[in-house]
């Protein structure tokens, strides 16, 4: 082969050459751009036909993959940031809640959260119109509540002593103490108040009904309704579960709903178990109520308290009936039962005038022969009184706003007997 031949061979094969090797470069370039967009394995969602869909010019614009899940971000636990928990305030950081009636200072150590503190000898000061006292108040049974009597009017600062472990407020509270009872509401009463869990309710719960033990035989279980009345019932623990929705329907336009009592030993603040039950349901029924709170308080510091109680139990619903004070015997031995006509009267007053300063209005409940014989009733003239006789016609002589007729009372609903009320006022 000449030398001009073997140049044009070389050269042919040069070309071939090229053109192979720029073919394969094209290839890979092809293969390595389909790689970038084909998504991970794990990511993929395949149509369960296995039937491929077609890539839309949008997908293909952005490089989507119309096989991804676009929700899958909802299962990824760490996707979205997480509400950061609200810490509770320290246990360990104290202050002082103090309130006054009459002479008295009362005290209260609470923590971070409001909770009473417990199982520590907390250590006062005390200062009386800017002199320091010279004595060391101490609560003795640690049950984080300091409770003083018999003190002089005046200025007071009470302040908490240092204590390992706790951080203490540095400034004092300051009371003023008068010789006059007070009918405000005590904003502390919520840590004197119990659970029937916590009390024996066969020695605490002894009301006796007064009425019954004055009942002439005379009494009907029939509804009055004579157009000038309202119908209602009063209820408490004792009538079980009610629905409230039958109640309605059978009739009743109100009911006055015992929210607690006091203790007839101990004197303990008890709420109803049953009234949270009882007022919601009457309020979701339509039925209007007042309320009632059994006392046994022996002078009118403590009614002040079991006012105070009422007030807190009862402010957070709509009433539309007074609140009573249900004044009567528990059986003889109750801590109340021996009371003088004075200290009752006394009693039933501050009760009366707490709940009224407080913006509500206010009654005595009481049987005939109670209201005629261990109460001086002019005194409370300007309350409701809510009469307790039964018999077909009252024979008390004295004014009354509400009678409470009989206790054999049937009512759809209520599985046991009822007490029945006539109003005459329509509040």
């Amino acid at each position: 082969m000449d030398s001009k031949l073997r140049l044009q061979v070389i050269a042919c094969v040069s070309v071939i050459v090229c053109m192979v090797l720029g073919l394969v470069l094209l290839v890979n370039q092809k293969d390595g751009g389909n790689k970038q967009k084909q998504p991970a394995e794990t990511m993929q969602t395949q149509p369960e036909n296995n039937i491929e869909q077609p890539i839309s010019a949008f997908d293909e614009k952005y490089e989507l993959d119309p096989y991804t899940d676009p929700y899958a971000f909802l299962g990824d636990d760490d996707f979205f940031d997480k509400e950061k928990e609200e810490e509770p305030e320290d246990s360990s950081v104290l202050s002082l809640l103090v309130s006054t009636t009459q002479k008295d200072i009362r005290v209260h150590v609470v923590d971070g959260n409001g909770n009473a503190v417990k199982g520590q000898e907390f250590k006062f000061r005390m200062t009386k119109d800017g002199q320091e006292i010279r004595r060391t108040y101490k609560d003795e049974d640690k049950d984080g509540m300091l409770y003083l009597t018999d003190m002089e009017s005046g200025d007071y600062e009470v302040s908490l002593k240092p204590l390992a472990g706790y951080e203490v407020p540095e400034e004092g509270i300051t009371v003023s103490v008068s010789d006059e009872i007070s009918y405000t509401v005590l904003d502390d009463i919520s840590f004197l108040i119990v659970s029937e869990d916590e009390i024996d309710p066969t020695v605490e719960d002894t009301a006796v009904n007064e009425a019954e033990l004055d009942a002439d035989g005379t009494e009907t279980n029939l509804r009055l309704a004579d157009g000038a009345t309202v119908f209602g019932i009063d209820v408490s623990k004792w009538n079980k579960d009610i629905d409230w929705k039958k109640v309605k329907a059978a009739g009743v336009e109100f009911a006055i709903i015992r929210c607690g009592y006091r203790g007839s030993k101990t004197g303990a603040l008890v709420e109803d178990p049953y009234f949270e039950k009882n007022i919601k349901g009457a309020a979701e029924a339509g039925v209007r109520v007042g309320l009632y709170f059994f006392t046994q308080a022996v002078t009118p510091i403590e009614a002040v308290e079991e006012a105070s109680m009422v007030l807190m139990l009862g402010n957070q619903h709509q009433l539309s009936f007074p609140i009573f004070i249900d004044t009567e015997g528990a059986g003889g031995n109750g801590r109340a039962d021996a009371l003088d006509k004075e200290t009752r009267t006394a009693v039933c007053k501050a009760f009366c005038e707490t709940i009224e300063n407080a913006g509500y209005t206010a009654g005595v409940y009481a049987s005939k022969s109670w209201l005629e014989n261990n109460l001086d009733t002019e005194q409370l003239s300007s309350y409701s009184t809510w009469l307790a006789q039964y018999s077909s016609q009252p024979t008390y002589e004295g004014e009354y706003d509400m009678w409470q007729y009989t206790s054999a009372g049937k009512i759809d609903g209520i599985s046991t007997l009822v007490d029945y009320n006539v109003s005459y006022m329509d509040y």
